[in-house]
């Protein structure tokens, strides 16, 4: 059976679903696989180390609200990004990013400790990155339950860019957490005028519900339900509300949605591993579980379905659910990735391009993005992109085996520059990339003995000739 894991792509992994507190639930989906070749004769076999690409729902709309924030604020990811690296040495330039890549990854995996560290060595290098690093640090620290110092991070956001929904959101859980209701309730209010995330509205009503007001309480709870009709708690805390009301009929009926919401989410859960059981026995079998999990208005069950028939190289059955999950949510580079991806497989890559291009000026620090567009773009023969791409994900990510041996690749290719320096340039770069292969070294060695530069040549020949022999130990 052919899996997600046989894949075309350098060392990214489809996005997935964990279960969180509203009760979504869990795929898993990972690349551990070959480069095939396509008709361009210069594109390498790989096989890259199984790695994990996991958001949790509420970290990847955390990184969702980065790239809006950018987008509202009239200042585009690539221009803050171009800014930067013309402020300092190019060796600053790669540790920053390398930083900014390590702190995103860590915290999608929930690593906040180590997305602290991160962050705060990006801020190190370069003070001024109020979104891409001091807002996620604060985040980072609120999720390790580091109150004063996440707030203290928030209120520096906040005197740069204003209150921001996302900035006003955390704020008011954090007052919230600290029983300043009336706090909790400003920062709140203005957060949910344009909501950063679902839950805005919940927490909200939760902030009325402590300080006692009830009517709205009881408003932005009902908003809370509106917006995730399957957040069991919403309907909870409204039940307990008509019933300290004396609304007993209504309570015991907001009792039993809560009560059904959590049984549909089980359900969902059960839905989807019936979904790969039945898959795992067979393509071309029957899956009435799948096409239950199929729900025309639902994201997250989209989204598990198209992974779960990808998972299975069933890539037809899975582009129509991640088509429209992506339709549902196109501010979320989950969804945009989980598509790309898909087209990838199946070889469309100008499809796969379409969902990318945006995505990777929304969110630049991401890494399995920008590796994911450097493949796409090397399949479409366009090296120069493709290697813009690859080095960008290079600098977030410089482990990456299956990423580094395409830019390698893209690298040699751009060395074909008739401009010996430029040429050079290129090689030289292939030679840090790959520090283990002889062909940039050889490959400097001739040009430096076209120009004529002898001792250069020798010294690059002594270099390809010790790792050559070095490789056939």
């Amino acid at each position: 059976m052919k899996t997600y894991a046989e894949t075309t792509l350098p060392a990214v992994a489809v996005m997935e679903n964990r279960r969180v507190a509203s009760g979504s639930g869990s795929v898993k989906a990972s690349v551990d696989g070959e480069l095939t070749r396509k008709a361009c004769d210069t594109l390498p076999e790989v096989r890259s180390g199984a790695q994990r690409f996991m958001f949790t729902r509420l970290n990847w709309l955390r990184i969702v609200y980065l790239g809006l924030f950018w987008v509202a604020a009239g200042q585009p990811c690539g221009r803050v990004k171009a800014q930067t690296e013309s402020a300092g040495k190019p060796s600053s330039t790669d540790a920053l990013e390398m930083h900014l890549g390590k702190g995103y990854d860590a915290l999608k995996q929930e690593n906040y400790e180590q997305a602290e560290k991160e962050f705060r060595a990006a801020l190190a290098i370069d003070p001024s990155l109020d979104m891409r690093a001091r807002f996620p640090l604060a985040v980072a620290l609120f999720e390790q339950h580091k109150s004063a110092a996440s707030r203290q991070e928030l209120q520096l956001v906040r005197r740069e860019t204003g209150d921001q929904p996302g900035i006003c959101y955390y704020l008011g859980r954090l007052d919230l957490d600290e029983r300043n209701y009336k706090g909790a309730i400003e920062s709140l209010g203005k957060a949910a005028t344009h909501p950063p995330f679902p839950d805005t509205a919940f927490y909200l009503g939760l902030a009325y519900v402590k300080q006692g007001s009830d009517p709205e309480a009881e408003k932005w709870l009902k908003k809370a339900t509106e917006v995730n009709p399957a957040d069991s708690r919403a309907q909870y805390q409204l039940a307990l509300l008509y019933r300290k009301e004396g609304r007993q009929d209504e309570a015991n009926q907001a009792f039993q949605r809560s009560k059904e919401n959590q049984a549909k989410s089980d359900k969902v859960s059960q839905l989807k591993w019936e979904c790969g059981q039945q898959l795992d026995r067979g393509q071309n079998g029957a899956a009435p579980a799948c096409e239950q999990l199929y729900d025309a208005n639902d994201a997250d069950r989209l989204t598990s379905l198209g992974i779960l028939y990808g998972q299975h190289g069933q890539f037809e059955k899975a582009l129509p659910a991640l088509q429209r999950a992506a339709q549902l949510v196109p501010q979320s580079p989950q969804m945009q990735y989980n598509l790309a991806y898909t087209y990838f497989q199946m070889k469309r890559f100008a499809d796969a391009r379409a969902p990318l291009e945006t995505a990777v000026q929304r969110w630049p620090d991401l890494f399995p993005l920008n590796a994911l567009y450097g493949a796409v773009l090397w399949n479409l023969g366009e090296v120069l992109p493709a290697y813009e791409a690859l080095h960008h994900a290079h600098q977030l990510n410089t482990q990456d085996v299956a990423t580094n041996a395409l830019l390698e690749q893209s690298l040699l290719e751009l060395a074909k520059h008739p401009d010996d320096a430029q040429a050079l340039k290129y090689l030289e770069e292939s030679a840090t990339v790959a520090p283990a292969d002889p062909e940039p070294h050889r490959r400097m060695a001739e040009i430096y003995r076209r120009l004529g530069k002898t001792e250069q040549a020798q010294e690059e020949e002594s270099k390809a000739k010790n790792l050559a022999n070095g490789s056939r130990k």
